[in-house]
């Protein structure tokens, strides 16, 4: 098994964010979140623990800087123009 991790993965501790604040981050609504996550279209929750799922902070606002490159025809580099 290969544990390697470079030093950004070592360094960041995962945050998960609940669905409101998903919702918030994304405007999207519950539905929408989870139809396009079982089509691999939006990252999928993590389980907690019983009934409770959230997502990974990173991956979701990850995702907002994809659909924003893809809206504006970047392939992926979100940073400003100069």
């Amino acid at each position: 098994m290969n544990t390697a991790r470079n030093d950004d993965q070592q360094d960041a501790p995962v945050e998960f964010i609940r669905l409101p604040k998903v919702k918030e981050l994304t405007g999207l609504g519950t539905t929408k979140i989870y139809t396009m996550a079982s089509e691999g279209l939006f990252p999928k929750q993590v389980p907690l623990g019983g009934r409770a799922v959230a997502w990974v902070k990173s991956e979701v606002l990850q995702w907002n800087m994809d659909r924003l490159a893809a809206a504006r025809g970047q392939s992926g580099d979100t940073s400003p123009s100069k």
